[in-house]
């Protein structure tokens, strides 16, 4: 509450409804600024022991995190601003997520995804117009984070994709790991996996995992 009452005080939010996602980690608020534009405003859940068991292997490896200290509290804050961070990156390179805003301790305040308080639909919940161009699009997402961000989204899946006016946006960033995490290739892979088993259903022509593995690593787009 102290969090959210110094993000008003800074003029970062402006008002505050009600929750539009809860979830075992965070809880999301749709908000707006002084100008009326709606914000999201993720607040990370400070008591979910699993949460942290979860988050572990994602920050240990990173370079970024070498001094956070184990505890609860240190971590998830530590969360919030890896969350931040990698928002900021995947904005910097042309990758479609909701644009960061501002993040202090467990709370982060982001770019709404969609209209009226009402969230964007998951890319599992639609129907898509052009499967064949979403695969696309997001394969071009995956290797803009890696070639240009230095970055593997380490979590993507239809679950982990809005579609806001035909485009995907890749959301939930904060496991996101630079290249030089031990498991970053592993958890390429399992990315890419991902994709492949949610397109082939969609009777989309896709790469092969190696095929496309090749592509985001430096071959061809």
């Amino acid at each position: 509450l102290m969090t959210i009452y110094d993000l008003l005080n800074k003029g970062t939010i402006d008002e505050i409804y009600g929750v539009v996602k809860a979830g075992k980690e965070a809880r999301i608020y749709w908000g707006k600024d002084h100008n009326g534009k709606e914000l999201a405003i993720k607040i990370y859940l400070m008591a979910s022991a699993e949460f942290k068991k979860g988050m572990l292997p994602y920050i240990e490896g990173d370079p970024r995190f070498t001094r956070i200290r184990r505890d609860t509290r240190s971590l998830i804050y530590a969360w919030a601003q890896k969350e931040f961070k990698n928002l900021q990156r995947a904005n910097e390179v042309g990758v479609r997520v909701p644009k960061p805003i501002d993040v202090e301790h467990n709370v982060l305040i982001m770019e709404f995804i969609g209209e009226n308080g009402v969230s964007a639909p998951l890319m599992k919940e639609v129907s898509l117009k052009s499967p064949q161009r979403v695969y696309r699009r997001l394969l071009t997402y995956v290797k803009r984070l890696y070639q240009k961000a230095g970055l593997v989204h380490s979590d993507l899946s239809e679950y982990n994709v809005m579609i806001w006016r035909d485009e995907p946006v890749l959301f939930d960033v904060s496991q996101a790991v630079p290249l030089e995490h031990p498991m970053a290739d592993q958890f390429l892979r399992r990315d890419l996996e991902n994709l492949h088993r949610y397109f082939k259903k969609l009777n989309v022509e896709v790469f092969s995992v190696e095929e496309m593995h090749r592509r985001v690593v430096g071959g061809k787009s």
